[in-house]
């Protein structure tokens, strides 16, 4: 049985085909302009590949509450030819099968919770910190929605003393995404990430964040696993980093067996990059059981 996924990123939408078991049989990439130009080319790659649903991992704010009159919408995003746009209704009507959504980040959650690292659990965290900084959470066996969705970019951390630059968010002072995320290391320290890999001083303020934030998320949600994926993870000496700033945050507070080995707790992702395809794969078998 075929399936077809949608990871739709901000400057590419990767398209793929892929099977019941994850197996990514065929995938491209489209470049992510306007609906008008984008959409007619993802659904002419569809067309006649003759898949039984479609899941789609999206990039937000997004519609998740299927109640609502704008549910399968991106509603306020900062890419403004896709602002308010229906791209649920828009693949339904022009594919006639159907459509499985949700946001990018829980679909890269839900790779690794089917096939990947967090295969058995019922609560994990995924974040990708990259470009800008995303997380999916599933809490008891299910994918985390609420009122819109989880923004864990966007919590505040409090700007560190040692921090000499400043948070390039446009809404807040001091979160996650503005300290942490690629631009942000970008116009701290002058350079891309990819090209500061041997100044330690980059990565130590850097896991500082990061754990700092993953403490929080620790407390808050209680995960029995916290997956790290996105471009600034490529950075490989940030895991043992991370780790050692978790558990100065933590502090012992929390003394549990799976924390004793943050190793097995604190891990990158696992599918090669293509957690957020195989998720959209997941989403799809997920929305034709239910038609």
């Amino acid at each position: 049985m075929l399936f077809g996924a949608l990871e739709a990123g901000g400057t590419k939408m990767v398209v793929a085909i892929g099977d019941e078991n994850g197996k990514i049989l065929e995938q491209k990439s489209i470049p992510t302009t306007t609906p008008a130009e984008t959409m007619p080319l993802i659904e002419e790659y569809f067309k006649r590949k003759d898949i039984k649903a479609l899941g789609v991992a999206c990039f937000g704010p997004i519609d998740l509450c299927r109640e609502s009159e704008t549910y399968g919408y991106i509603t306020s995003t900062p890419k403004t030819a896709w602002k308010n746009y229906n791209i649920v209704g828009e693949l339904k009507d022009k594919l006639g099968i159907p459509v499985g959504f949700d946001t990018d980040v829980n679909g890269s959650l839900l790779g690794e919770i089917t096939w990947g690292c967090a295969k058995g659990l019922t609560d994990a965290i995924y974040l990708t910190i990259g470009t800008g900084i995303g997380g999916g959470v599933m809490t008891n066996g299910k994918l985390l929605h609420g009122m819109l969705h989880p923004e864990l970019g966007h919590i505040r951390l409090g700007k560190l003393p040692s921090d000499k630059g400043e948070c390039i968010c446009p809404y807040h002072e001091d979160c996650f995404e503005g300290l942490a995320s690629g631009p942000s290391i970008e116009k701290r320290w002058g350079k891309k990430a990819v090209e500061l890999a041997e100044n330690d001083n980059v990565w130590e303020l850097e896991a500082d964040y990061i754990g700092m934030a993953l403490s929080n998320f620790c407390m808050t949600l209680s995960p029995q696993k916290i997956i790290l994926g996105g471009g600034v993870m490529h950075q490989k000496q940030l895991f043992p980093m991370i780790r050692a700033a978790f558990a100065r945050y933590n502090a012992g507070y929390i003394n549990t067996e799976t924390l004793k080995n943050l190793e097995e707790y604190i891990v990158p992702a696992s599918l090669n990059d293509d957690q957020g395809i195989m998720g959209a794969i997941k989403l799809a078998m997920n929305e034709y059981e239910i038609n």
